[in-house]
């Protein structure tokens, strides 16, 4: 009777498989990657991409490379500022006003 439970001792299923905690690293590692990306898009202030809301964002306002981002529904599209210099000519109109605040924020008036 003592040999049977000694030997019952001695087997462990659990054990035998020498990659099993393989598994529980990779579930581990998922989880701390996508967290990652959630903490990153959360800092970057991006939020309003994932978001059901219509919105247009400048990226590098007033510089050589600045880009103009719009999301539409389901469509996001960006400007991006070109070098041709015939595509900056053109008649056109006054729509309004734009106005820097001391504290960086730009305020649009139309008129």
């Amino acid at each position: 009777m003592t040999k049977l439970k000694y030997n019952r001792l001695l087997v462990d299923d659990e054990g035998s498989d020498p990659l099993s905690g393989m598994a529980n690293l990779f579930d581990v590692s998922m989880v701390f990657a996508v967290a990652l990306m959630v903490a990153l898009v959360s800092s970057m202030g991006l939020s309003e991409v994932f978001s059901d809301e219509d919105f247009t964002m400048v990226k590098n306002p007033g510089k050589e490379n600045m880009e103009i981002i719009t999301k539409e529904g389901e469509e996001v599209t960006r400007y991006k500022a070109s070098d041709n210099k015939e595509s900056k000519q053109g008649k056109g109109k006054k729509v309004g006003t734009a106005y820097q605040l001391d504290d960086g924020k730009i305020i649009y008036v139309p008129d």
